[in-house]
């Protein structure tokens, strides 16, 4: 059968818009060349324009650089237009690039989507109310049995303060009247000096002892005995 009917070509993939582009670009570059040399060309016949006279001459060269402008006016029209299409090709790139990200972002969304919705299933508004509830109930018996573990079993509830401020008072005046009832010379006073009260004399002090290098020697270099002992 496939040699009657012939076997089914497969057909190549379309160009991608980054194929095309640099096709377009590839044939931008050769425009360029070409329109490079003829500027070359055109500057050897500007200098032999310069160079030859008025005449037959001239004017044959002055036709080869015309005709060389209209060949380089139509390379120029043709890298326009090329540079238009690639410009049109970067265009749709652009617009393609943000498609596909506006898709990747939506798939992405999507699946966040799916995700929260499977944990909310797990976590209700309405157990996290209770647990709150549970747990203000629990730092309220804790408040409480602190309370109860921190009072005192020796002062009673129903003290006036009033009554305690009375005894304080009366401490306190006790006290003063104990300190009248001593004499002032038995109190005890940190600012009085009782050596200067007395007038005692100073303690005596020991005499500073000679060195013997200033005391008289005799001939055996022994200290030497003064006269008047020695008239006694």
């Amino acid at each position: 059968m496939k040699k009657i009917f012939g076997a089914k070509k497969n057909k190549d993939p379309p160009p991608s818009i980054q194929d095309a582009t640099e096709r377009i670009n590839k044939r931008g570059e050769n425009v360029d060349d070409k329109i490079k040399k003829l500027d070359e060309e055109l500057a050897r016949y500007k200098e032999q324009i310069r160079k030859t006279r008025p005449g037959p001459s001239q004017d044959a060269i002055k036709a080869r650089a015309i005709r060389l402008l209209k060949h380089k006016r139509m390379y120029e029209e043709q890298r326009n237009m090329l540079y238009n299409q690639t410009y049109n090709l970067d265009q749709v790139a652009f617009a393609a690039d943000g498609l596909k990200d506006a898709q990747q972002t939506m798939n992405a969304m999507k699946a966040a989507n799916k995700e929260l919705k499977g944990m909310m299933k797990t976590v209700k508004i309405e157990d996290i109310d209770n647990m709150q509830d549970e747990m203000m109930d629990l730092m309220d018996v804790s408040n409480e049995i602190q309370e109860s573990l921190g009072r005192s079993y020796n002062i009673p509830d129903d003290v006036d303060e009033e009554e305690l401020m009375g005894e304080l008072d009366a401490l306190e005046a006790d006290m003063e009247f104990e300190s009248s009832a001593v004499p002032s010379y038995l109190q005890p006073d940190k600012e009085t000096d009782f050596d200067a009260e007395l007038n005692l004399p100073a303690a005596p002090t020991a005499p500073a002892a000679v060195p013997i290098s200033r005391q008289q020697v005799d001939e055996l270099g022994l200290p030497a005995v003064p006269r008047a002992s020695i008239r006694s």
